[in-house]
């Protein structure tokens, strides 16, 4: 590195995001279940309106994004004036940090939480805090007792990534209330719709001036690949964020199939429904098997081995077989391997080949 040529302190001190592997090289029955991916992909809504944006490719986009906020708004019965939509979840969290979290200010976070937290905070110049967790659950006493006068931001992602874990409301509301006043509580919902009955925080927000929730369409929606996201919070956080955020961050395709896909209730309870169905089925298989699972509220279980050199030893029999899943040592669970809840028969052929590892290993 030149020695006049420096980045930003702190910059170097970010560990290149690693997403998940898609492909693996000789074998073309690949299943992806590495990065939460709806196995339906998007909706013919979806698909419908990614057709007819391309007449348009020449046109700028809005720069407010009023439609799909509206759109927003009317589903989830929020004010669109406090809706902001970007790159996915992952910009409004780097919007975040940009506004609210500088030099020698400290971003607080879980112990197994979203590594874009940890990304977000060095590049704005701020210091993450690890807060521990209390079985790869958030522990909202543990976070408590790591905030400081130095604390902007403490970020819960309910559910967590790549636990499934969740805790409830209540919980959530404690941290709120006893958070000092020059803190910001977000709480990632990038999982919420998989949650039954929650809102992804939007109630606490509407109530509060300090906690803003995050979303995106990457899941549930099948949008993963065009990237959005959005953020509900009050209203002086909104405008803040709004002062930092590109004028023409997301495309007018982005926006447009965004909205459609919101549209598409069909797709959304199937997409539900399945993953309910299959996410308990395979949680029961592999607890069978010898694996435990927490209890996931998400698209995904984290399974669980007796030591690293097991999780490892099955990741590569699962690769043997064209399966591709995750494994979270980045997240600091060497012995566990998130897996997407994949359509039918890709569960069972998880299910088929983690048996024969265990089988195996006995």
């Amino acid at each position: 590195m030149s020695a006049r040529i420096r980045p930003q302190p702190k910059i170097m001190e970010i560990a290149l995001y690693q997403g998940g592997t898609s492909t693996i090289a000789g074998r073309d029955d690949v299943v992806k279940l590495s990065s939460n991916e709806n196995p339906f992909g998007a909706g013919d809504l979806a698909r419908q309106a990614y057709l007819r944006a391309g007449h348009d490719l020449h046109r700028y986009p809005s720069t407010d994004h009023a439609n799909l906020r509206t759109a927003l708004g009317a589903q989830f019965a929020l004010n669109p004036a406090q809706i902001i939509c970007g790159a996915g979840s992952d910009e409004i969290i780097s919007f975040l940090c940009q506004a609210y979290a500088g030099p020698g200010d400290e971003v607080l976070y879980s112990q197994h939480g979203f590594l874009m937290y940890r990304i977000s905070a060095l590049a704005a110049g701020a210091t993450p805090v690890v807060a521990p967790e209390r079985a790869r659950m958030t522990d909202v006493d543990a976070m408590l007792a790591h905030v400081t006068k130095r604390t902007r931001l403490v970020f819960i992602a309910n559910p967590n990534n790549p636990t499934g874990t969740m805790i409830p409301m209540s919980e959530v509301e404690r941290l709120a209330k006893k958070l000092p006043s020059q803190t910001l509580l977000v709480l990632d919902g990038a999982y919420a719709e998989y949650a039954e009955g929650y809102d992804g925080g939007a109630a606490l927000v509407t109530a509060r001036q300090n906690v803003v929730m995050t979303r995106t369409f990457s899941k549930l929606y099948g949008l993963g690949g065009l990237r959005v996201g959005w953020g509900y919070g009050p209203q002086h956080v909104i405008d803040v964020l709004n002062r930092v955020r590109g004028p023409f961050n997301l495309s007018s395709i982005q926006l447009a199939v965004a909205e459609a896909a919101l549209g598409d209730a069909a797709h959304v309870t199937r997409s539900l429904s399945e993953n309910a169905r299959w996410r308990d089925w395979l949680a029961k298989r592999l607890t069978e098997l010898g694996v435990p699972t927490d209890r996931s509220h998400a698209n995904f279980v984290l399974a669980r081995f007796r030591d690293a050199a097991q999780a490892e030893a099955c990741n590569a029999a699962l690769l043997a077989d064209g399966l591709i899943v995750r494994q979270v040592g980045s997240y600091g669970l060497p012995e566990a391997l998130r897996i997407t809840v994949g359509d039918e028969a890709a569960c069972r052929r998880v299910a088929h080949v983690i048996a024969a590892f265990m089988q195996g290993q006995a």
